[in-house]
């Protein structure tokens, strides 16, 4: 919508009001199809005492346990930072860096986040068939190959072409993780997947600054070396995720 609104010359506001109204009318028909009342028991385990959290990490927990599960949370990690790569810069790289028209330099963010939707959506079938570490392998080499590539021969085209690779292969990093974190031997239930969702934020919070850093000092094109740097660490820690189950 943003992409089309630069497009057709509209006005800031007139495109807020917009977008206010759309979404506005998808919450409100969403509301009608929820479920009525209090998921209690889910109110239960996300209301937990932080030293039942704290007893749940300590109590019968493995080397080899907090082994994987800091793996697990590089591994989210590397899919927040490659993502971020996208939210943060694919507009200004397009515009600035390549010159790309202003309509245009959004379609690197809507490559992303686009392909990595779809991504999603494919994700459980793909892993269901080929196991999480099979699918986080695959889709780290092609978010790595197609960033590089792009990275090594810019143009508007591939860039964006490579930011989507990287949405698509990363796509299902983080709910892989998330799911392994949640199932790791002597960890209360949730306990792994709390803190794999709070450590995975690090990737979030220090990548921006990062990347900045790096734009400034060299340019924004060696900046980005940060997403096909961070799904290349996926693909040497998939390791940890699990293999296809076996059928029935």
């Amino acid at each position: 919508m943003a992409a089309a609104a630069i497009a057709l010359q509209l006005p800031l506001g007139v495109h807020l009001g917009i977008s206010t109204a759309v979404f506005a009318a998808v919450a409100f028909t969403a509301l009608w199809f929820c479920l009525p009342g209090r998921d209690e028991e889910a109110d239960a385990e996300a209301t937990a005492e932080p030293v039942e959290l704290k007893t749940a990490v300590r109590r019968g927990v493995s080397p080899r346990t907090v082994m994987i599960l800091i793996a697990l949370t590089l591994i989210a990690m590397a899919g927040a930072i490659a993502e971020d790569a996208g939210n943060s810069w694919a507009t200004l790289y397009l515009s600035e860096s390549l010159g790309a028209a202003a309509a245009i330099a959004p379609l690197g963010f809507i490559a992303l986040v686009g392909a990595q939707f779809i991504g999603r959506m494919l994700g459980d079938g793909m892993t269901d068939r080929f196991g999480q570490r099979a699918v986080a392998r695959v889709g780290g080499l092609i978010a790595a190959a197609g960033m590089t590539l792009a990275l090594l021969f810019p143009s508007v085209p591939g860039t964006i072409a490579g930011f989507a690779a990287v949405g698509f292969g990363i796509a299902t990093l983080i709910p892989a993780a998330m799911h392994a974190a949640d199932e790791l031997p002597g960890l209360r239930p949730g306990a792994g997947l709390t803190i794999v969702s709070w450590l995975l934020r690090l990737g979030f919070l220090l990548s921006p600054p990062f990347v900045g850093f790096i734009a400034d000092t060299e340019s924004l094109r060696a900046g980005l070396i940060v997403a096909p740097a961070a799904a290349a660490v996926a693909v040497l820690l998939a390791g940890v995720l699990e293999k296809r189950r076996p059928r029935g």
